[in-house]
């Protein structure tokens, strides 16, 4: 029956939510654009003042460690820290793919073949991505990818992929495959890290607070078409 203050700062969208036994008591979320510094701070106090009505103390604290922006991924990281040093509770760290594939692998029934390609927008044709079965286990680690028609090709040849994050638009517009499916309007958002955060503090699956540092997976990879092979 924990109490997890969870913080989502990792893409445009910045937002908090407070979580207990497994249930989202409170939320702020911010869809404007990259207003994390700005927002954050008040977020997370709205979120404190909600567990001391209810007279609720926090457990611990999780927060997105990336891959999404540099910028957003620090702020985020650095309030956690903070808190979690102040307060004397343990910081868990959420892989912001993760989060997005639960936010879709809980909103419909999929056929258990199927596995989950969350894409977060880098730049050009570039995105973080990473490809999910429905047991969550990484069948393609995370990873940066240059995308072209090829990306993704051994997964889809072999059943269907559903594409979903702010990277998945460019993505429709090159991988044509019959296979290959298409989710709109999917961000990485606190109240959806629940099950994961859940999940971490009861294995004690915490972060070094001195030492932990976001995922940014800097290096891009490109893909090798097929006829180059």
């Amino acid at each position: 029956m924990a109490v997890i203050l969870n913080i989502e700062t990792s893409t445009n969208v910045c937002s908090v939510a407070l979580t207990y036994d497994g249930y989202v008591i409170g939320q702020r979320e911010d869809y404007q654009g990259r207003n994390h510094a700005a927002l954050l701070s008040g977020y997370i106090q709205a979120m404190l003042d909600v567990a001391k009505e209810k007279e609720l103390k926090l457990d611990a604290i999780a927060v997105s460690i990336g891959p999404g922006s540099y910028t957003g991924l620090r702020i985020g990281l650095s309030e956690a820290k903070g808190l979690a040093y102040a307060l004397g509770i343990p910081l868990i760290g959420i892989d912001t793919l993760q989060t997005m594939t639960a936010t879709v692998m809980f909103s419909d029934f999929f056929d258990e073949n199927v596995v989950f390609a969350p894409m977060i927008d880098a730049r050009r044709m570039e995105v973080f991505t990473a490809v999910h079965d429905y047991a969550m286990n990484n069948v393609m680690s995370p990873r940066p990818m240059i995308l072209d028609e090829s990306s993704y090709a051994s997964y889809l040849d072999r059943g269907p992929v559903i594409f979903f994050g702010n990277g998945s638009d460019k993505a429709r517009e090159i991988i044509k495959h019959p296979n290959a499916n298409f989710i709109t309007e999917i961000h990485p958002l606190a109240c959806n890290m629940i099950a994961l955060s859940e999940k971490a503090y009861r294995e004690s699956n915490f972060l070094d607070l001195a030492y932990s540092v976001p995922a940014y997976l800097k290096e891009f990879q490109a893909t090798v078409p097929r006829n180059r092979i």
